[in-house]
This record gives C-alpha cells, structure tokens and sequence, in this order.
C-alpha cells in the first residue's frame, strides 16, 4: 500500500473488539453460568451467504457465545420461515436473531424483517430499531454503520462540527450512518446518484462515507486533503480481486486516514454483529 495517508486498521480494530467482548461474554458466564445465543438463519445455497454464516458462526463460538446456524431449503415457504422466527422470537435462550440476505425472490425481505422481535434484532433493520435511531434513542443499530463510527473515532478523536458526506443512501449503511454522524455532531451531507455536482460535493468533506457500490467511484481529486476516507464497498473486479468504493491508490495520496478493501469495514461489521448481541442479551436479561 502507498500513499500518504494513514491506513485505518479494520482487521487489528475488530480483532480487539472480539476480545474485549470475549472477556464480558466469560464474566457473564461465570458469573451466572448463561452466555449469549445468536441464531442465524439461512435459507438456500446462496455460495457468499453461506460463507458469511459459517465465519459468524466460527467467530461467535471462538468467543464462548452460543452461535446456532439454522440452514432452511432454497424451497421454504415465507409462512415456514414466519413460523421459525417466531419460535426463536419465543425461545428465551435466543438473546440476537439474524436472517442472512438475501432471501429466495418468494419470500418477502420486508415481512421477515418486521417479524423478527426487534429486541433481539441484531441487524438493526427493523422499523422500530430505525425509528429509535432516526430519533437519537436507544436501539439496536445495524452493525457496518456501527463499525464504521468506531472506526472513524479510532481516527478522530472528536467528530463534533466535521462536515460529513455520505455517499449513498441504502437502509442498510447510507441513512443509518448518517444519522450516527448526526448524533456525533457533525453536519452531514447525503449524497447518491442524483447529486448535481457529486465532485465538488464530496470535495469539501472532512469525512468520507462511500457506500455506493460501484468500484473505484470516488477518485483521488473528489477528496479534500487530510480527510477521513471510509470505504464500505466490497466489489469484485472481473480479475477475482475485491476493491472498494474509493479508488484507493489515488485517495491514499490525499486523505489523511483511509481505510483499504478487504481489511478495513468488513472485519468490523461481524465483530459488531457480536457486539449487538451482547448489547441485546443486557437489554433483555438486565
């Protein structure tokens, strides 16, 4: 990697994090012998999906929560899956509830979500967790805007009076994130595909969130120098190779903080997964 700027470390960052929520999970145990469960459900053989399962999975049990995968045929009705989560919303030894996206084109992403108990809606997706957020309240907040935050303040210290632009206006990252630099006091611009003048836009930016999904995006002359570049894109080149949002060799030689693809949001946003349920087992169980 070249460039001037310093290179935000997701990986080291999230590893730390999975500690540091490895020792509350043991203290829990020992202190009252339950620990955490985190169900996730997976319907059909999506080959990513899969793979992001069985590395939430890997990664819940290596720090002694309870991690249960329930993998349901590509064929499952939206009434069975319905009627599986509202079992898990029922089980009380099930603290975080996960369904991995996406789901088969006969099922109805909007219905399962709003399904799932939104106290244990670890993803953050639920209207009710997106209507405590839009107002500053407490709630479970979707996790690669959450590790985007503790990312940016691991590179500024303060956030408050930053401009922002957010680039990208997804209910997954682009709304959530902006709403969690609005609570950081920053001024935040939302930016998408419709923005006259994205550029110029982007340009007078002390922060950089680009969740847009398209690779290599924001070039090296839309970023004012010495800003914080967040890249949330994970896109694969026709050559296998995965790049972000930003075009990072370019922006490295402008921005102040950058963080690369892979290695930088990706990382954070499991171990913020983690993190959510933990924050939902002390909600629900006190």
């Amino acid at each position: 990697m070249t460039g001037e700027a310093r290179i935000i470390d997701g990986k080291a960052t999230a590893a730390a994090l999975r500690t540091e929520i490895g020792r509350e999970v043991a203290t829990i145990k020992a202190a009252r012998g339950i620990v955490p469960g985190l169900h996730v459900v997976l319907v059909g053989e999506d080959p990513a999906s899969k793979v992001y399962v069985a590395s939430k999975e890997k990664l819940a049990v290596e720090i002694g929560m309870n991690s249960v995968a329930h993998r349901l045929p590509a064929e499952t009705t939206e009434a069975q899956l319905l009627a599986k989560l509202a079992e898990l919303n029922a089980d009380d030894n099930v603290d975080g509830i996960l369904v991995q996206l996406p789901l088969p084109k006969h099922i109805d992403t909007g219905r399962i979500i709003d399904a799932i108990d939104p106290a244990k809606d670890v993803d953050g997706l639920h209207p009710i967790n997106a209507g405590l957020l839009a107002g500053g309240k407490n709630g479970l907040v979707p996790c690669t805007p959450l590790g985007c935050m503790l990312l940016l303040k691991q590179a500024l210290p303060s956030l408050s009076g930053l401009d922002a632009v957010v680039i990208g206006r997804s209910e997954l990252v682009g709304r959530p994130v902006a709403q969690l630099l609005l609570q950081a006091d920053c001024t935040v611009t939302i930016a998408h595909s419709r923005t006259r003048d994205l550029p110029v836009v982007v340009k007078r930016a002390d922060i950089v969130m680009a969740a847009v999904g398209r690779p290599r995006m924001v070039k090296g002359d839309w970023i004012k120098p010495g800003a914080t570049v967040i890249d949330v894109g994970i896109n694969r080149l026709p050559d296998g190779k995965l790049t972000g949002d930003v075009d990072f060799a370019e922006a490295a030689k402008v921005a102040g903080a950058i963080t690369p693809v892979p290695g930088g949001v990706g990382p954070m946003t499991i171990a913020c997964l983690l993190k959510n349920t933990l924050t939902a087992f002390h909600a629900r169980r006190g």
